[in-house]
């Protein structure tokens, strides 16, 4: 392919090149005619005309020669037709003859015509085109190699990108989704490359969301089993070593035994799971509403039955009227129940808890407060695997993953109780936007610093 675009390039090439030398060797020939026609235009004395030929060029072969003057005119090559014809028709003309080219110039002088005649040979003609088409040959080797020689590149790395995205193409079907290509090669195999590589990623974020789903739906397993498990500990003693019992009894105490051993086992297991699945933080796909209210009112329902059977005192406040939230609802009770269900977990029986809503400066604020012992390190809490207690540690996280979907927070400080307050603040979708005030840094600085100074904490919430 690359031969024939050459020799359709330098084919005609050539063929113009011959033309051109062909032209300027005839252009020659009209310059020493027109020496022996000025000075036949001066004079027709034969000796000014014979120095005039002489002078046109040293070659006797394609000197001029004068026709129509009396003269000798046996060395002319011009028959007579054509002479007769560049008289009759008083105008230069180029005609063909064996061995070369005639140029014939008439001169009218008086009442006849001369004519003068220039012979142009073949040798002269052909002169230089030997080296012209061996130079021309030399440019379309040297055209044809370097085509060759980048094609042969451009295909090699067109190949090698190929071959790479192929590997990792492999290495992805077997698993690995930690394998990434460089894109290169060609703009289409690029962009094959950086399409391979968000691909991979995307795999990778959809793997950690699934995993990251099934420890979050395994951590809403712990609302069952923690009431089971409380349940169970309000069974009778199972020990059967002491003491002399029939054999119903023994029986119901076997039982009771293995009821507690099968809880505390799927509470290994769960934990297993939430452990070995927890990767990274899922992100809602898409929008939803709620009613902070109603969820409250919903859970406490379930919470207070099992408060008061370990005679849990507890109070809601501010679920009366609806207050929406931009969360789906089974993320927010999700949210309340591994909150409350830390209370039950890692406060003893009969310590008071509160839950209460409210809104305030653009946010619902959602606070659930105890009695307990609190929580000696509010940050290592928040962190999503983080726990003093042996536990999974995502309860919080799952919180705190709520209320920023919600645009919000998740704060921890000293209740009112004596224990924990955990806060979740969410953004109010039916707040007015608030101005932006010029003196807004000064202010808060002044506030941050009356409050330190007064001993005072608020609520942390996103700027």
């Amino acid at each position: 392919m690359c031969s024939l675009v050459a020799l359709a390039f330098l084919l005609p090439l050539g063929i113009s090149l011959g033309d051109q030398a062909r032209e300027e060797k005839l252009a020659d020939a009209a310059r020493r005619s027109a020496l022996v026609t000025g000075a036949l235009a001066v004079s027709t004395d034969p000796a000014i005309v014979g120095r005039a030929v002489a002078a046109s060029g040293d070659d006797p072969a394609t000197r001029p020669v004068v026709h129509g003057l009396g003269g000798d005119e046996s060395a002319g090559r011009a028959g007579a037709a054509a002479l007769a014809r560049a008289g009759a028709e008083r105008r230069s003309l180029v005609t063909d003859v064996p061995g070369g080219v005639l140029r014939l110039d008439p001169v009218v002088l008086g009442d006849k015509v001369a004519v003068v005649e220039v012979f142009v040979p073949d040798r002269v003609l052909d002169e230089g085109s030997g080296g012209r088409w061996l130079l021309l040959l030399a440019v379309a080797v040297a055209l044809v190699g370097a085509a060759v020689i980048v094609v042969d590149r451009v295909a090699a790395r067109a190949v090698d990108s190929t071959g790479e995205l192929v590997k990792a193409a492999l290495a992805i079907g077997d698993g690995d989704l930690g394998v990434r290509v460089e894109p290169s090669g060609p703009r289409e195999l690029a962009e094959a490359g950086h399409a391979f590589n968000r691909m991979a990623d995307q795999l990778v974020a959809l793997r950690s969301d699934e995993r990251e789903l099934v420890a979050d739906l395994s951590h809403r397993l712990r609302t069952p089993l923690t009431v089971l498990r409380l349940d169970a500990e309000a069974l009778e003693s199972d020990d059967t070593s002491i003491g002399t019992f029939s054999e119903a009894e023994l029986d119901r105490r076997r039982g009771i035994r293995r009821i507690r051993q099968a809880i505390v086992t799927l509470e290994g297991e769960v934990d297993q799971l939430i452990k070995t699945t927890r990767k990274a933080v899922t992100q809602e796909t898409g929008p939803a509403m709620c009613d902070v209210s109603e969820v409250v009112r919903d859970r406490m329902v379930f919470w207070a039955a099992l408060a008061g059977d370990q005679n849990r005192p507890h109070r809601v406040s501010g679920a009366q009227l609806r207050i929406p939230a931009p969360v789906p609802r089974a993320e927010l009770a999700a949210a309340l129940d591994a909150v409350i269900g830390n209370v039950f977990r890692y406060t003893p029986q009969g310590t008071a808890f509160e839950v209460a809503v409210s809104r305030r400066d653009g946010y619902v604020a959602i606070r659930i407060d105890d009695a307990g012992p609190g929580i000696a390190d509010p940050d290592r809490a928040l962190r999503r695997g983080a726990s003093d207690q042996g536990s999974t540690g995502l309860g919080l996280d799952i919180a705190k993953r709520v209320a920023l979907q919600a645009n919000g927070s998740v704060s921890i400080d000293r209740a009112r109780l004596g224990g924990a307050s955990v806060v979740m603040l969410l953004a109010d979708p039916e707040a007015t936007p608030r101005q932006v005030n010029r003196f807004g840094l000064v202010g808060r600085i002044s506030r941050e610093a009356r409050e330190q100074r007064t001993g005072g904490r608020r609520w942390s919430r996103p700027r």
